[in-house]
């Protein structure tokens, strides 16, 4: 299958525009452009190349988040003699977590260049940090290690990383609450059923028991997300006590 004019012709306006606000984004120039142009190709295009595999950003998603994740683990490395395996892995997750890489997905305004036949108001918020991921894959791939280890250090590590705020950071206040009740030996109960009341998109609701006591109810799109935002009610009731038990 033919590539695209629009999309893979390296003559076109748009490819200059694109050039320039690449550079611009990266602080050095792309060797080859159509890597970059791959970062931002949405699967609903249906586009594949030559030999019939797609074309789209996801595999270099992959590959972005593990280069992001060594260059991440190897900074914490250095700056952290002291940190034993189970802290660097945590300070790594609070930096590489979905909400913040899609926070930096948005800072870099990496969705204006995503090519999709769906419109980008439809976009769920973690397009951001997946094309954020994409787009290092694709440094890796046209520049090498050392470019890629450049960029994460200047678009991640120097504006946004600082360790002390990050070891108060939650990630996860399901987790918080969980590890808490095991440690005081308490019993909990996530309660989960749907409630869609009068929403067009189906959602759930949770109570959050312990001891048979509710101590937390929410409501998201997701059981997972209705979970977290009732963990973090819970989390927040009984600040007090689960400070007092450390």
């Amino acid at each position: 299958m033919n590539f695209p004019p629009k999309i893979f012709n390296s003559h076109s306006k748009e490819d200059g525009d694109f050039f320039l606000g690449i550079t611009k984004i990266l602080g050095f120039k792309p060797k080859n452009l159509q890597i970059f142009k791959k970062a931002f190709l949405h699967r609903s295009l249906n586009i594949k190349d030559m030999e019939g595999n797609p074309m789209n950003y996801e595999r270099l998603e992959f590959l972005g988040d593990s280069m992001l994740g060594t260059i991440i683990s190897k900074y914490l490395y250095s700056m952290v003699p002291e940190g034993d395996e189970g802290y660097l892995t945590k300070m790594r997750s609070k930096i590489v977590s979905r909400d913040h890489l899609n926070e930096l997905g948005k800072d870099l305004n990496l969705i204006d260049y995503v090519e999709s036949r769906i419109p980008k108001s439809h976009f769920g918020n973690n397009i951001h940090g997946n094309v954020f991921e994409a787009l290092v894959g694709a440094i890796y791939l046209d520049r090498g290690y050392s470019y890629c280890e450049k960029f994460i250090n200047k678009r991640v590590i120097e504006p946004y990383v600082d360790i002390e705020q990050l070891e108060g950071k939650v990630i996860s206040y399901k987790s918080l609450v969980i590890e808490w009740c095991q440690k005081m030996k308490k019993d909990f109960d996530y309660n989960v059923y749907e409630d869609t009341g009068n929403d067009t998109v189906k959602h759930f609701a949770v109570k959050l028991s312990i001891e048979q006591n509710v101590v937390a109810k929410a409501r998201a799109t997701s059981k997972k997300k209705a979970e977290e935002r009732a963990s973090k009610r819970a989390y927040y009731a009984l600040q007090h006590q689960m400070e007092k038990s450390e």
